[in-house]
């Protein structure tokens, strides 16, 4: 009866996908992807208008305007991406980030606040509100979805793009209200054109929230797979829930202050990985910052070359790579019902 009962195991576990066997972060194809984006980062620097090699300052431009650009694409794209991943993993769907959650237009009204209390803010001023704002707005999409019995899951990030107009509706009645209609437009335009040396900085304390969730990635895990399922094995839900969306917080509110609204890159990413790899949080996460720094620093390439000397804003480009996505998402899951 034991041996029975061990060649059964074997079969199962060897007719499972190599995606949930494999969960080693070192292997060749995340080298060979290391080694792509690091090929993106090098055209990225000699990427633009302006003549680094034929101009007299031109080194001394590469490093206050290329590589400082070229570092804030890489943390932006881990960031959003990771936001993402913690955030289908907490909702248990696919289909939420924080563009489809409203945590983006909570963050912009964060903005606007700061702007209308302080004069002329200071960029800490601005992360302060825009954070605050992103946390807020996250845990009423999280105790909305409590409150709500849904049917299906193709009603949760319909929710929250409603509630994240109400919310970008409210912010430009207050912009119109008080004549600061700018101040919107320039968060809602995402674009690393402003991006130089002395004010991409604070996007460094990205690392360490990537540091976080990966120490805590096995507790996500387990939070994804639902409140009662985490706490039979000894996970305080709750906690794990509001200590992930104050990193997503934190994430989205630096991103939001510094660059501005980049659409769908924590929904891309995330689904990409996992249909590859499948859920588990640790060894998919160095695959998400990868991954997400690829699809970003590509959009800006493209972004800068498609119009040259012009630059479109990377969340045009963004936005519409991001928007087929979902919707081959939606297709994809009504076809398996």
């Amino acid at each position: 009866m034991p041996n029975r009962m061990t060649t059964t195991m074997n079969r199962a576990e060897n007719t499972q996908p190599d995606r949930y066997k494999n969960n080693k972060i070192w292997t060749k194809p995340f080298i060979i992807a290391i080694v792509i984006v690091a090929i993106l980062g090098v055209i990225s620097l000699f990427t633009g208008v302006y003549d680094i090699r034929g101009q007299e300052d031109g080194w001394k431009m590469f490093f206050i305007t290329r590589v400082p650009r070229t570092i804030s694409l890489m943390l932006t794209g881990a960031a959003m991406s990771m936001s993402g991943l913690v955030m289908q993993l907490i909702t248990q769907n696919r289909l939420v980030e924080p563009t489809t959650t409203g945590t983006i237009e909570w963050a912009g009204l964060g903005l606007f606040l700061v702007y209308l209390i302080f004069p002329g803010p200071t960029l800490v001023l601005r992360m302060t509100g825009a954070i605050i704002f992103s946390f807020i707005g996250t845990m009423v999409f999280f105790l909305f979805l409590r409150r709500v019995k849904l049917r299906s899951s193709l009603i949760v990030p319909i929710i929250g793009m409603m509630l994240g107009a109400v919310v970008s509706a409210f912010s430009t009645f207050l912009g119109l209200a008080f004549k600061m209609t700018q101040n919107i437009e320039n968060w809602f335009v995402g674009s690393f054109a402003p991006v130089q040396a002395g004010r991409y900085e604070y996007l460094w304390f990205i690392v360490i929230i990537t540091i976080v969730i990966f120490i805590y990635a096995d507790r996500f895990t387990l939070a994804g797979l639902g409140e009662d399922v985490a706490t039979s094995l000894g996970v305080n839900y709750n906690k794990i829930v509001i200590l992930g969306t104050g990193l997503i917080s934190l994430a989205v509110g630096i991103v939001t202050a510094v660059i501005g609204n980049l659409p769908f890159l924590g929904l891309i990413v995330p689904n990409i990985v996992s249909m590859y790899r499948g859920d588990d949080l640790r060894s998919n996460l160095p695959w998400v910052c990868v991954v997400g720094m690829g699809v970003i620093i590509l959009c800006d390439i493209i972004s800068r070359t498609i119009i040259m000397p012009f630059e479109v804003p990377v969340s045009l480009i963004l936005g519409t790579l991001g928007s087929f996505i979902f919707i081959m998402i939606l297709m994809k899951q009504r076809r398996q019902r």
